[in-house]
Parts: C-alpha cells; structure tokens; sequence
C-alpha cells in the first residue's frame, strides 16, 4: 500500500498523526511499510488493507508516545495478508490440532421478511437465541430449524419486526442499502463522525511514564511501549477483547475481569486471552464492586466493551471514573455507536455489517441477490485495532497535556470506515491468505498446544509478543500483579 493510501485511511480514522509534529514523529517513527494490498479476501470491501492501516496507526501512535517516554525509534511493518489473517484468527487456531471454530445456529442468519426486505437474527448467546424464537411464536427447539425460523420470519414486516427484537433487549438488524443506512436517523449521526473519537473529559497533570518502569529490561533489552500501564478490561466477544490484546502486546499489564453467569464463546475467549489475565468478579455484589474499584484506583485505561451507559449503575461511567481517578483513559466499543438514537441496543459483527450496507453490496441485494456477510470478523477485530490507537493517542495527550481521556469506537463506525475507502475493482482477483498453518506460531495452554497467529504489528526495537498464554475464563484472582 503506498503511502499516499495510507494516508487517507489515517485521515478517516479520525486519530491520524497528523497532530503530532512532524519532526518529533520522523525522529521516533523511521520508516512506515505496510506491504501489498487488497483484495486478500474475496470481497467487495477492502478489509485487508483498513485492518493492516488500523494496525499500522497502532505502531505509529505507540512509536510517538514511546520515544516521548526516552524509547527508541521504531521502524512500522505490516503486511495485508498477515492483517487479513488475523479478521479470522479465531478460526484459524488450532488446539492439539482440533478446530476451535464457532458453531451456529438457526438464529444467526438472514431471512427475507413479508415485506419483501431481509433481516439478519442474532442469537450468539443461549438467552439470546431462545429469546428470538419465542418472540416468533416458536419452542426453544426452534434454534436449530432454520425452516421454522425462516417461515416465522416471512410472517412479519422487517421494520416492525426489528423494533419489536429491540425492545425485547435482543438483537437483529435490518439488511439496509448504504443508501438506507445513510438516511436512517443513526446512520445519519454516526456519519458525522470518524471511526474513533478521543475527547478529554477531565483534568489532570501531565502524566508520563513511571521512573521505575524506564529501568524495565525485557528480553531485547529495552522497556516497550506500554510496560507498566495497567489496561482494566471490562469486555467480551471479539471486538472490545482484540483492544486488550493488542495494548497486552505492547507490554501493557491487561486483566480481563467478567461474571460467572454470562455467555462466553470459546474460540474467541482463546483467541483474544493471548497477555491477559483473567478473572471472575460479580459487579452485583458489595464485594465484587470493591474489588473493582481498588483495581480502577490502580488503572491507566479501562476498555468497556458491552452497551454503553450498561456499567454505569457500577460507578463506571466515564465522567465518574475521570472524577475518581484523573488521567484515565477509558474506552467505550460499541456496536452502534456510543451516541444516538441506537446507541443502547445490542449488536454484533453480523449485524453491523447488514445495516451499514456491507452485506446488501456483498450480496447485491439491490439486484435481487440475497445478503451476503464478508467472510471475516472484519468489524470486530479492526474496531479492536482502532480503539488500541485512540488509547495511544490518549495516552501521548495525557503525556502532553494532561487530562482524563475517552475514546470511542463501534462496529457500525468501522463499517463506513471501510465503505469510505471504496470497494476493490474485482474480488475474484482475491490473492487468498496462502498458506496460513504456515503464519501460525505455538503455545501451550490450557486447551493444550495451541497453534495460533502472532501479532500482525511488527515493530523494529521492541517486538510486539504476548507474555502470558490465554486462560480460561475465571483463572486468575481480580488483582493486579
């Protein structure tokens, strides 16, 4: 990708570094290459390329804020099929050699309504998917007929059909034109915005890098970026996750903390548990919320990944957390956008992609085609990577200039993110992702000898790597260490 490309990728990202002095950023960057380009995939959209910029943002924002803290200068490398690898890499991971792939079932897919439209289901959870068949009149064995679920759907008008979902607290989008989804009242306010926002929310000093932690030797020899920050990660699925173990792969101490009761998905806890630690802690109890706020009294940035304003109730909310602890850096990821009309409703990958319009031009459903997904969690895991460079952007401010920070990115953000750029002139040019058991390194685990990818983000003095292997979910104490 040449340069003039990656530049207006950064551009549209809305944390371009193009705030950073110049000469300061050619002193602690040396050199930016981000090799090949799209199509990788066979897609219309140009995910390769926006993942591999996502990315490439990553290293430039942690080059700056780490030479600002006395680091060296970096080289940036990314390749696109090595970032396009990685929008399937829960699915390319092995465990002594069984596929850890998702299994799915009649809820999670697209079905055309009576009014001619096309809504896609999303039941990834239990509750979930038993909450979409009752709504539709079915028995909870319904999840596994797609026919029933299809002739339940065809009963309704796509519209009414959705709102009904929403209120329900469950989750399904309507397959919309990009046409569509810009005239639609969220549509209309999240184009106004770039892909990632970062405001200040609060004062505070300058806040710069422990003396200790200039003095850590890692195994090169040199501190990274992000040693000794300490990343409270209060998120689950795909995309929240990806930003906790990008910020764990450039030294950051990460603990993912969750509750007991709620829905996981293996394949991806494994697949984003890579640096982190993980523990259970029930914010519902008294000791639960002390835990937690003895661990936020000790954080630099805590990465909220579930409906915004759901925590809240919890003394979490991003105004309260600035109050509390001045110089936060809090991350809100969202499906639909942190504000809005649909700010509060549920979604998912799937469901970014079919009310954005990336499905209805996958699909041609304009031409009578029906929805069609990308093959790949390209809005999850880019979001990821783009939340991962607003935190370093903030964190380079908070350096600067003081000040609590809060950075906001969504699945639906990245979506138009990616229909910005335009689309690929003929996915069926796709190179493919080659050989990918080839990328994969191992590592042993809980789950036994996992075979996974590395880091995609190459950084020329300190390596990007995970320290620790994944964990399941609940293993290690709700401490910092």
């Amino acid at each position: 990708m040449g340069d003039d490309e990656l530049r207006r990728w950064w551009a549209g990202s809305g944390i371009d570094v193009a705030d950073v002095d110049p000469a300061a950023v050619a002193r602690a960057v040396t050199d930016v290459t981000v090799l090949g380009a799209d199509p990788v995939v066979s897609c219309q959209h140009r995910i390769g390329d926006g993942a591999a910029a996502a990315l490439a943002l990553v290293g430039m924002h942690a080059g700056a804020l780490h030479h600002g803290d006395g680091g060296p200068a970096q080289a940036v490398r990314v390749d696109v099929a090595d970032a396009a690898a990685t929008l399937l890499g829960f699915a390319v991971q092995q465990a002594d050699g069984v596929d850890l792939a998702r299994q799915h079932n009649a809820t999670i897919a697209a079905y055309p309504t009576a009014d001619g439209r096309w809504i896609h289901l999303h039941g990834g959870f239990a509750h979930l998917a038993v909450g979409l068949v009752d709504l539709l009149g079915l028995a909870p064995s319904a999840v596994d007929d797609p026919d029933a679920v299809a002739d339940a759907v065809a009963r309704h008008d796509g519209a009414a059909l959705e709102d009904a979902i929403a209120a329900r607290g469950l989750c399904a989008a309507l397959v919309r034109s990009p046409e569509q989804w810009a005239a639609h009242p969220q549509g209309a306010h999240l184009a106004a915005l770039p892909a990632v926002t970062v405001e200040r929310i609060g004062d505070g000093p300058p806040r710069r890098r422990p003396e200790h932690v200039s003095r850590v030797a890692t195994s090169s020899g040199r501190a990274r970026p992000l040693d000794g920050l300490r990343v409270l990660d209060l998120t689950r699925v795909l995309a929240g996750p990806t930003c906790g173990r990008t910020l764990a792969s450039l030294g950051a101490q990460v603990l993912r903390v969750g509750a007991a009761r709620l829905g996981s998905i293996e394949p991806f806890v494994v697949d984003t548990g890579h640096g982190k630690r993980n523990a259970f802690i029930d914010l519902d109890t008294a000791a639960g919320r002390a835990v937690v706020d003895r661990l936020v009294d000790d954080a630099d940035v805590i990465v909220q990944g579930y409906r915004p304003g759901a925590l809240d109730r919890f003394g979490l909310a991003p105004a309260r957390l600035a109050e509390r602890r001045p110089g936060i850096v809090v991350v809100q990821v969202s499906c639909y956008g942190s504000t809005g009309p649909w700010a509060e409703r549920r979604g998912w990958e799937q469901l970014a992609q079919a009310t954005t319009g990336m499905s209805w031009v996958e699909g041609a459903v304009g031409a009578g085609g029906a929805p069609k997904l990308v093959p790949a969690a390209a809005t999850d895991y880019t979001t990821g990577y783009l939340a991962a460079a607003g935190v370093l952007a903030a964190l380079r401010h908070r350096t600067e200039a003081g000040g609590s920070w809060l950075v906001r990115a969504s699945l639906c953000q990245t979506a138009q993110w990616f229909a910005s750029a335009g689309l690929v002139d003929d996915p069926s040019l796709a190179a493919g992702l080659g050989d990918v058991d080839a990328r994969l390194v191992a590592t042993d685990t809980a789950w036994g000898r996992l075979r996974h990818l590395p880091p995609a983000l190459e950084l020329s003095a300190t390596p990007c790597r995970w320290d620790r292997p994944p964990e399941p979910l609940g293993t290690s104490p709700g401490a910092w260490w």
